[in-house]
Formats: C-alpha cells, sequence, structure tokens
C-alpha cells in the first residue's frame, strides 16, 4: 500500500444524505443480519431515522429488535476507525444514535394486524412521526420483510389528514421492497398506487425471478449459470475479507443466498454511478423502469429491466439479475475494504477511492451535456487522483445503453457511440455521437412510420475509474448526453446494428453506411493501448456469425 497519502479533506464529498429507515424480519435467517453489517460500514451515507424489527412470511407472530441492538451495540466499537477513512464533514452516526431508532413492529402477520381497533405499533407510529417530520428530503423505506407497519401508518395518515395533504405526505416516499413478503404490499400498492415503489414483482415465494437475487443466487436459484464471476461469495472468500475484526464477527454464514436485502441500499450508495431518483438509470441495487407509463393509470411501481452483460464464461446474458451482478466485483470488493477501515484508524493501512474529475467538476451527480447528433465530444478526466499515491488508476468508459431505450431491442434504438481514447491511459477521450437518423426520430403511427425530433433520447455514458490497492477500489462519474438535431434531416428508417466486438476485446468503432458498424481506421492494430477504454462488460457486441448468443 502507499506510505504517502493525501489530506482526508480531500477524500470525495458526498451530495447529500439520504433518510432511511429499514424493515427487518432479522432471525428469520441470516441474511438480514449480514445486510445489516453491510449497511452500517455505509452508515456514514444515510441519515438513518428508524431500524424496525417486523414479520413476514418467514417469522409470523414475533420480532426480533434485540437482534438490531447486538449488531449496533459492535458497531460502537468500530465506529471511531471508520470515521479516520471518511471526509471529516460526513461522519458516521454513532452507535447511540442508532439504538435511539430501533423499534418493534406488529407482532403478528400482514394485514391481519390492521384491524379497526388495532393499536399502532412503535415502528409505525415511528413510521408516521418520520414521514410527517419537516424534513422534505425523500424518506426512503427499506423493506426486508413485511410491510404491514407501512401499511398500517399509511392508512393512519389517510384518516388523519385532508386528501391533498396525504398525497403531499406520500409524495415523499421512497419504497424499495425485496419483493413481497406478506399481504400488505400489494394492499399499499391497490390503495396509495401514488407511492413511489420499487419492487420485483412475480408468483407467491418464486424469489428467484426477482432481480435482488442478482446479488448473490445464481447457484441456488439456477439463473444466468456461468455468468457472473461467483468467488467472491465463497464460503473461504467471505471468511478472508468480510468475517474479520469486531464486526466481522457478527456477519454470520449464509443459509440460502447471503445478502439478499442488500440491493435495497446498494441502490442508494453514492458512488456516481447511481441516482436513486431515477431507477430506470441502473445501480448496484439493479435497473427498474416504471410497469406503467400511461398517464391514465395512475400507477408509481417500477419493476423490473434487463440488461444485456458480457459474462464470465463470454456469453452474452439478457436478464434482470444481471443488472445486479454486473456490478458485483466493484461491489465486493468495496465491502471488504470497508471492512479492513473497520479494523485500524491508521489511513496508510488500509485502500480509499479514486477521486474522479471531469471536464473540471469533481463530485458525484451526472455531467450533463447537449451533443449534437454526428458530433464529437471531448472528455476529460485527466485530474483525477488517487488518495494512496502509489496507486495506478485504470480508467474504463462504456456506453450503457439499456437506459436509453424504451423497448427490448436495445440495438434497433440506441444507436452504437464510439469512444475512442486520447492518451495512453484513456484519462481522455473522444466520443463520436451518430448521426440524427440514427436517434432523433419518434415513431407517429406504427413501427415503421418515423417523424424527425429536435430531442432525441439521453444517452448514458459511465467512467469507471479502479485503483490498484487492494482491495482494488472503484468510482465512477455517468455523462448524461442530451441528443439534439438542430438541423432536422429526411429519416431514415433501418435498424441500427449492434458492433461487433468479442468478450473484452477493444476495437473502437465508427458508423458505416446503412448503419454497419466497421473499425475505425486508427484502431487497427492499435486496440492494446487502448485496453483501458471500454469496460469488458459491456454491451455493444454480436457474438459468432452475426448471431446474438444468449442465455435466456
Amino acid at each position: 500500500m502507499a506510505t504517502k497519502q493525501l489530506p482526508n479533506s480531500k477524500l470525495p464529498k458526498l451530495v447529500t444524505k439520504t433518510r432511511v429507515i429499514i424493515l427487518s424480519d432479522i432471525s428469520n435467517e441470516p441474511d438480514d443480519a449480514e445486510s445489516l453489517v453491510r449497511y452500517l460500514t455505509y452508515a456514514n451515507q444515510f441519515d438513518t431515522e428508524g431500524l424496525v424489527a417486523v414479520t413476514s412470511t418467514w417469522l409470523r407472530d414475533a420480532v426480533r429488535p434485540e437482534e438490531i441492538r447486538k449488531i449496533v451495540n459492535v458497531y460502537g466499537e468500530v465506529v471511531e476507525n471508520l470515521n479516520a477513512h471518511v471526509h471529516p464533514n460526513w461522519k458516521y452516526p454513532s452507535a447511540d444514535e442508532l439504538r435511539g431508532v430501533v423499534r418493534k413492529g406488529a407482532e403478528a402477520y400482514g394485514m391481519s394486524a390492521m384491524g379497526d381497533d388495532t393499536p399502532l405499533s412503535p415502528g409505525a407510529q415511528l413510521l408516521i412521526d418520520r414521514i410527517e417530520a419537516p424534513d422534505t428530503r425523500p424518506l426512503w423505506i427499506l423493506c426486508w420483510g413485511g410491510v404491514v407497519d407501512l401499511a398500517h401508518a399509511l392508512l393512519t395518515l389517510d384518516d388523519k389528514h385532508h386528501p391533498e395533504d396525504s398525497a403531499r405526505l406520500r409524495s415523499r416516499l421512497r419504497i424499495y421492497a425485496i419483493s413481497d413478503q406478506d399481504d400488505a404490499g400489494l394492499w399499499i400498492r391497490t390503495n396509495f398506487p401514488d407511492v413511489f415503489y420499487i419492487v420485483s414483482v412475480h408468483g407467491w415465494n418464486q424469489y428467484g425471478l426477482a432481480a435482488w437475487t442478482g446479488i448473490s443466487g445464481e447457484e441456488y436459484y439456477g439463473f444466468d449459470q456461468g455468468g457472473p464471476e461467483t468467488e467472491k461469495w465463497t464460503r473461504g472468500w467471505l471468511r478472508q475479507n468480510i468475517q474479520i475484526g469486531p464486526l466481522g464477527k457478527m456477519y454470520p454464514d449464509y443459509k440460502y443466498i447471503p445478502e439478499g436485502d442488500t440491493p435495497s441500499f446498494l441502490h442508494l450508495i453514492q458512488n456516481g454511478l447511481s441516482n436513486p431518483e431515477h431507477p430506470d438509470y441502473g445501480s448496484w441495487g439493479g435497473r427498474y423502469i416504471k410497469t406503467s407509463p400511461s398517464d391514465a393509470v395512475d400507477s408509481n411501481h417500477y419493476g423490473d429491466a434487463v440488461d444485456r452483460v458480457l459474462g464470465a464464461d463470454g456469453r452474452l446474458y439478457t436478464s434482470n439479475h444481471a443488472t445486479i451482478w454486473r456490478w458485483r466485483e466493484a461491489f465486493q470488493n468495496d465491502f471488504a475494504a470497508r471492512m479492513q477501515w473497520s479494523m485500524t484508524k491508521e489511513f496508510g493501512e488500509c485502500n480509499h477511492h479514486p477521486v474522479i474529475w471531469l471536464n473540471d467538476t469533481t463530485g458525484l451527480e451526472p455531467v450533463k451535456l447537449d451533443a449534437e447528433a454526428g458530433s464529437k465530444v471531448i472528455l476529460d478526466a485527466s485530474r483525477t487522483y488517487d488518495l494512496d499515491a502509489d496507486d495506478k488508476l485504470t480508467f474504463k468508459w462504456f456506453h450503457y445503453r439499456e437506459p436509453s431505450a424504451v423497448n427490448w431491442l436495445v440495438d434497433q434504438e440506441v444507436g452504437i457511440v464510439t469512444i475512442a481514447p486520447l492518451d495512453p491511459e484513456a484519462r481522455k477521450v473522444e466520443v463520436t455521437i451518430p448521426p440524427a437518423e440514427k436517434y432523433n426520430f419518434k415513431i407517429v403511427s406504427d413501427r415503421r412510420a418515423k417523424k424527425q425530433v429536435a430531442n432525441g433520447p439521453v444517452l448514458h455514458l459511465v467512467l469507471q475509474v479502479t485503483d490498484s490497492g487492494t482491495p482494488p477500489l472503484t468510482s465512477y462519474r455517468r455523462i448524461l448526453l442530451q441528443v439534439t438535431n438542430n438541423k432536422l434531416v429526411p429519416p431514415i428508417a433501418t435498424p441500427i446494428a449492434a458492433a461487433p466486438m468479442a468478450p473484452g476485446a477493444v476495437v473502437p468503432l465508427v458508423l458505416g453506411a446503412v448503419g454497419n458498424a466497421v473499425p475505425s481506421a486508427a484502431a487497427v492494430g492499435n486496440s492494446t493501448s487502448r485496453a483501458a477504454a471500454v469496460i469488458g462488460n459491456s454491451i455493444d457486441a454480436i457474438l459468432g456469425n452475426g448471431e446474438r448468443k444468449e442465455s435466456k
């Protein structure tokens, strides 16, 4: 590791602290305790306003707040160590603060806990208090078990307030549920469809269909076999990297799949990739889109979306699970580094994240640019640095195409952006936007009738910078390019072809005639020095003889 560091004040600053309440059926199985341990290593990013022990279909008539307190107590032993490794303005909460928001939920299953004469549980009362608080920041309710306490709180608020005031209070809520684990989730979405609600909807107890199982469930549930890299979920890796130090001793061995609840807060991690208000952008916690875009339907439900990802076996996987497992190496290394932080106050003994400067701006929010169709844009991350001065940085840029697509057939809707490095390390790149006929149109009557428009889609580019520390840590910066068309041109109704690219290969491409993808002249014979420019699992590829190889 490095022997010379920059001061802590140059660590990344957060955008804001996110308000969070967790509903957990802890002790039902080990995964809630595992997820809580990980959550606490990120607790400086959150205003944790509630830790509520709840029931679920797996724990129907008891709640275990004491299990939450046990883990928080041990967190108190390491919190000062954790504080030594973050920006001094964004410290971790004390164990006393967290103990002060632990509550019991209703000790009954689902809607049976909501009779006319049933008193509010302490957990439901806390939810009401925090929803009514004058703080207007979004309040994220992370549901690791049943949600009857949330349902009871919403019903009480609706009875208590004028309809407009009740709706205003609900507009602050952001729900991320790990599937429906009681009958109250469906009740909430039916009676309060305006509530922002991320949840995988599937047949009862068919959890293998849910996006969140992409965190670690491919072997247990049998999906995407060969796609995810599995080594960082082995029991041996966990013993060596996670179950270390006082807090690591509170991380139990897994029983079914580890950390099934973790995607709910991975979606909120401030690392330059996530934008919690836009689940369709994609994050460590997966990618979700509205189940009904119609204004005629009063629904704010977000369901699973899919990404196309090159797996460890070189095959192309199109699945909802891939929206999470594609980031596994980065989020597992990140957790491992934080467990090391928990064991020492010595800054020089641990690795820390790169700090990205992009086009003379730093921070974690997306960089937003307008780009004329057919134009070139320069993106410059030359000022990016690492706090651990001896670490080497690897720059990888990729076009995240799925967030720009409305339809399943991404290749026909989202053209290929060329990303060409301008220096050996790819700190600086030139981005070529496809011409207007590839982007700036809308379907006006059927799939063949298109009309030119002034503004096309917003394109998502991602810069990923990884250091050479132990474990390697990754920071991101998302670039949002609004494609413009100041000079309208006649439409061309030719499908956009995907760029030929073997798994992990790096060949910058330009669009030839009629949408064909051809290697740029500068790239021929010179792909090795540009290897850092393209992330290995970005999917702008056709494998084999023009046939896409998919797992599902």
